[in-house]
């Protein structure tokens, strides 16, 4: 049980020192995952970024993921084929939620990078993290994307999962750390006692403070 995302943060950022002499670049999965990201990018001395990527949710059940939706020049979209099985949605229902969220996630571009252009990950060392995997959708479409852009080596980093996604997700990475790999998982926020929604100008704050933590390191 994590007091709060910033604790989570710390100790993953613990997990995490042998790459701290590394050239890496940290990817948050706003916006749960930012404060997460942020302790980490603090310890390693690393430039944060984010990584918009949006659940497709099924319908009638918001909280149930069909799969996730990644921004990009050719956006990634990676389906959870079990529950896609189950419920059989449609080619325009897919279609439709990729559309929803694909505008959910150009709105948030906007406000959080504030004109500032995403970090390329070619040839770069980087490590994912978020708050926590449920199903793994939204971590597995990043991932994706981000492969695409030739990073030297890749780490997923996350505070807690359940033993199984955590196990199918490693293949899609280098390294993956993750602190907590309870057997009775049901939902990330049931592993914090403190588990607030994250706004987006916490979002934009964490973003703005870790670039001036870098720009102060390059002037020194």
């Amino acid at each position: 049980m994590f007091r709060d995302r910033t604790e989570a943060g710390q100790q993953l950022a613990a997990a995490l020192a042998k790459y701290k002499a590394d050239d890496c670049i940290i990817y948050a999965l706003p916006r749960g995952g930012v404060p997460v990201a942020y302790e980490v990018a603090k310890s390693l001395g690393a430039p944060l970024d984010i990584i918009l990527v949006r659940k497709l949710a099924a319908p009638f059940e918001p909280e149930l993921a069909l799969g996730a939706i990644v921004d990009g020049p050719e956006p990634e979209i990676v389906l959870n084929d079990e529950i896609v099985a189950h419920l059989h949605p449609t080619e325009e229902l897919l279609r439709q939620a990729a559309e929803r969220e694909l505008k959910e996630i150009r709105r948030r571009r906007q406000i959080y990078l504030c004109g500032h252009a995403p970090l390329s990950a070619k040839d770069r060392n980087i490590i994912v993290v978020d708050d926590g995997l449920a199903t793994g959708a939204t971590a597995r479409a990043a991932l994706r994307a981000l492969r695409r852009q030739g990073p030297k080596r890749m780490v997923l980093a996350v505070p807690v999962g359940p033993p199984d996604v955590v196990e199918e997700i490693r293949a899609e990475v280098d390294d993956l750390v993750c602190l907590s790999l309870p057997a009775d998982f049901n939902a990330v926020g049931a592993h914090y006692r403190d588990f607030p929604q994250v706004s987006d100008a916490e979002v934009v704050a964490l973003l703005g403070a870790c670039r001036e933590m870098v720009g102060r390191k390059q002037e020194n």
